[in-house]
This record gives C-alpha cells, sequence and structure tokens, in this order.
C-alpha cells in the first residue's frame, strides 16, 4: 500500500504544527493519523488533494514520489532517559536547525546511552562521543556492502555541512570511505577531532515510555501509544490546545507508533489526566503489546501482534527489556529490535492456491539491535508454533541478562575482519588502502605500504613514499 507522509525533520513538531496537519487531515475527510518508523506523520488513507498554498512549510512526501527522508533524532529521550551529559535538547534543535533542504538520505542523529530510538538504521549516523560537540560517523550509503566509521569524529555545527557535501558527492560518482574521505578533506575546512577511543554502546533494557511519569521536580512527561497505530483527530486537536494552555512548545514522536509530550507543569498534572480520563485513553498498555514495531497500515502484521499478544499473555510471559518486530521477508536485515518474525514471500507458482504463511524468527545478538547481528532461530514455521518460540527466546533473554560483557563497535568489527593500514599523501591527500593497492602501478591487492619499493610515488602528485603518513588503522 502506497501512503503519504508527513515528514517531521527529527521527529519534533509543535503543538501549532500538528494542530494545523489535523485541520488539513480532517479537510480531507480523515478520522485519524498514524507515526512511522522515522518519525514521520502517516495518513493511512491518503490525501484526495493536496493545495501548495495552504502547504506552507509542511513537507509531504507523496506515493511513489522520492523527494527526501525524514532526519531521526533521539531528542524525544532527552530529559527522560539516559544521556550523554553534553547533549541536550537545544543542541539537538539547533544542530536540526542546520538542514535547510531535505535530505535525500537517510540520516540518524542520535545519543549512543539512550535506548528508545535506534542508532544505526541511517545511511549516516551521527552518533554522540564522550567529547562535548563532536559525533561519530557510521555510513552505509547506497549500494555499500557494509557499514563504515568515518576516520574522524565530526563537529556538531558541522554536521549539516558534511551531510550535504556527501549528498554531492555520491550524486555523481560511486566511491567507498578512502576516496569519500579524501574528497571531503579537499572541499570543506571543518573542525574535526581525532577519534582517540572506539565508540562505547552500553547495553540497557528497552525503557516504559508510555503513561505520564515525573521530569525533574515540577514537570511531568507523558507517553502515549495506540496499539492500533490509528490516532483519532479530534483528540489530537483538542490535546494541541492543552499543550498551548500549559505553554508546551514540543511534541515527539518516537519511532514506535508513538509520541511523548514533555513539560507538563506539577500544577496541571490533574488536569491532564482528566482529559485522557474524559477521552478514555488507556495509558498503561501491558508490556507484552507496547515494545513491538510493525509496518503501516499492514493488516496481517496487526493481527499476527494481536494474536502472539493474547497467546503470550495467557502464559503470564515478562518481555520487559524485550522488542519485536514484523516484517515481511527482508534481504537486507536491517532491523532494529531484540527478536524479529520475518513473513515468508509466497512462492508465484503458488499465489493462486490458498496456503497458510510461513515465517522465519531471528533474534539480535545479546538481544542487542545496536550490535547489528542477528542470527537465525527458526525457518518456515506456522504461525501457531510462533508463541512457544517466542516464549523460550524472552525466557533465555532473561537467562543471559546482565551476563554479556559490552562490546565496543571496534571489536565487533575486528572480528569481522583483520586490521589494515590506510596512508595518506600529505601533498595531495591521495589515500593507499592495502586492501585496494594501487592499479594504476600495477600494485596488487593487500600489498602493505610498508613493503613497497623505496621508489614508490604518489599516483596523483608523483610525491615520495616519504610523503604517506599512517592516517588509520581500520577493521577490512
Amino acid at each position: 500500500m502506497e501512503l503519504t507522509r508527513l515528514i517531521v525533520k527529527g521527529g519534533v513538531i509543535s503543538p501549532g504544527e500538528l494542530r494545523e496537519v489535523v485541520n488539513m487531515a480532517m479537510e480531507h475527510g480523515l478520522d485519524s493519523i498514524s507515526f512511522g518508523s522515522r518519525q514521520d506523520i502517516i495518513f493511512p488513507k491518503g490525501l484526495k488533494y493536496l493545495d501548495k498554498e495552504k502547504l506552507g512549510k509542511h513537507h509531504f512526501v507523496l506515493p511513489n514520489e522520492q523527494s527526501g527522508n525524514n532526519i531521526v533524532s533521539s531528542y524525544v529521550s532527552t530529559d527522560i532517559f539516559r544521556n550523554t551529559n553534553w547533549l541536550t535538547g537545544n543542541k539537538f534543535l539547533y544542530i536540526l536547525e542546520q538542514f535547510k533542504e531535505q535530505p535525500k538520505l537517510k540520516v540518524n542523529i542520535t545519543d549512543p546511552k539512550q535506548q528508545l530510538v535506534p542508532l544505526f538504521t541511517g545511511h549516516l549516523n551521527f552518533i554522540a562521543s564522550e567529547h562535548e560537540d563532536y559525533w561519530y560517523l557510521y555510513l552505509r550509503l547506497p549500494k555499500w556492502e557494509r557499514m563504515e566509521v568515518y576516520p574522524v569524529l565530526i563537529y556538531s555545527w558541522d554536521i549539516a555541512t558534511f551531510y550535504y557535501q556527501i549528498e554531492k558527492i555520491i550524486a555523481e560518482e560511486s566511491c567507498g570511505i578512502e576516496i569519500l574521505f579524501s574528497l571531503l578533506s579537499e572541499v570543506l575546512d571543518t573542525n574535526n577531532r581525532t577519534i582517540d577511543k572506539p565508540l562505547n554502546i552500553p547495553f540497557y533494557p528497552f525503557p516504559y515510555y508510555e503513561g505520564m511519569n515525573r521530569m525533574g521536580i515540577d514537570q511531568y512527561w507523558l507517553g502515549l501509544y495506540w496499539r492500533n497505530n490509528l490516532y483519532d483527530l479530534d483528540f489530537l486537536k483538542e490535546m494541541c490546545d492543552l499543550c498551548f494552555d500549559c505553554k508546551i512548545g514540543k511534541i515527539c514522536i518516537t519511532p514506535w507508533k508513538s509520541f511523548i509530550v514533555k513539560g507538563i507543569p506539577k500544577d496541571r498534572k490533574l488536569e491532564w489526566e482528566k482529559f485522557l480520563g474524559k477521552k478514555g485513553i488507556n495509558v498503561r498498555h501491558s508490556l507484552l503489546e507496547l515494545n513491538w514495531h510493525l509496518p503501516v497500515a499492514m493488516e496481517w502484521a496487526l493481527n499476527l501482534k494481536t494474536f502472539l499478544v493474547r497467546t503470550l499473555d495467557q502464559f503470564d510471559i515478562s518481555t520487559y527489556g524485550l522488542t519485536f518486530g514484523l516484517s515481511e521477508y527482508n534481504r537486507d536485515g536491517h532491523y532494529f529490535t531484540s527478536i524479529v518474525v520475518e513473513k515468508n514471500e509466497l512462492p508465484a507458482a503458488l499465489e493462486s492456491i490458498k496456503i497458510r504463511d510461513t515465517y522465519n524468527v531471528l533474534f539480535a545478538k545479546n538481544f542487542d539491535p545496536n550490535t547489528r547481528e542477528y542470527i537465525v532461530h527458526s525457518q518456515d514455521i506456522d504461525k501457531l508454533e510462533l508463541p512457544t518460540i517466542l516464549i523460550e527466546l524472552s525466557r533465555r533473554y532473561f537467562d543471559e541478562l546482565g551476563n554479556s560483557t559490552t562490546e565496543t563497535t571496534e571489536n565487533i568489527q575486528k572480528k569481522e575482519k583483520p586490521q589494515l593500514e590506510i596512508y595518506q599523501c600529505q601533498e595531495c591527500l591521495t589515500l593507499y588502502n592495502t586492501e585496494y593497492g594501487d592499479e594504476s602501478q600495477g600494485i596488487p591487492k593487500g600489498i602493505l605500504f610498508t613493503d613497497l619499493a623505496e621508489n614508490y610515488c604518489c599516483s596523483l602528485c608523483e610525491g615520495p613514499k616519504s610523503n604517506f603518513k599512517l592516517l588509520e588503522v581500520v577493521a577490512n
């Protein structure tokens, strides 16, 4: 099903902007909207027409239209979950403001200490370091087979500049990380910093993000989740008015088809609770059903989730800290939940025959999706077998909880591939990578720089071998 999407930069929208969107949806005869996994707003029933004069600054993506991707950010987690000390909500907003034009690639800007927003689901993943205002950059650009780490840390105020230059470069040519680094070094004058330690991603159980929760001394935050991902427009309109009245400036969309309102004054808490009660809003869903990621407007996924949640509930199974995803078969395997249930494709030859669907079950290494390593548990199984398998995996999760050691991204890469050294010509910034050798001079792959003849010279500026300096040690 093709859907109309509204881009919400970083998942941050003001009550005024949300109310404009709600009014627009009502004008189209809709009664609800949904949220997407990239913190965007989705119109499941589509829009009949779009008056460009009324769109203002809103950026709509119509069905079959390739007009950009939403920037995902963990601004939603600031002030309410674990965070890197220097990374404030205002810092996120300033960085997001630097993106004046809609990115064509997927960009993630996240804090590694929070668990609510996935770190590695973008083409460019900026992840906060321990150094104030500096970020790791992990790239997996289109057509790249694996994710690579950029050789230096990026300064906060250079993030957008880096992004747009990378977008420009790959639009003109396909290149790997070494050539990309060389090209960027030539054209950008930025305030980079040397990577002095690998990115460390601590593992914590997934947080509970629903209901009214204390925020500091005199404020609260509210997380709202509706199991069918259809948010009533009348309710949202009244909620925006209440936000205005309480001087709340931002509403945050999560990647879990839910949203969070931060900064509810302590003396207005009862008013919010009465409002939710009168609207019949359930703010204490079972953990069994809360932490699921489903494709939007896919009836089979919603029906399967309902079946699994009800069955697990009958057995009093705890899934605290786990996340689940339902997906049609994904050849790329780009998931961000602890456990994934894949629906297999029906062979074309059997489409006319009514047969039962089959599923595969995968789980992330250590049940931590940030490892980006998924293990196949079961394949081609029937729907009725799924609850037993999920129960088995949930018990395994609690058995192993606390036993695994935190892995750095460097450790993960070391296991995958041996280290190689990259040297760079200080004159023209040309790189020599053992993995590629130097084809122009007949040097095959795998030859170490230190093993090159002393009369070796730069293939671009013809500078001597002594002009080359060790740039970094990488995994290949």
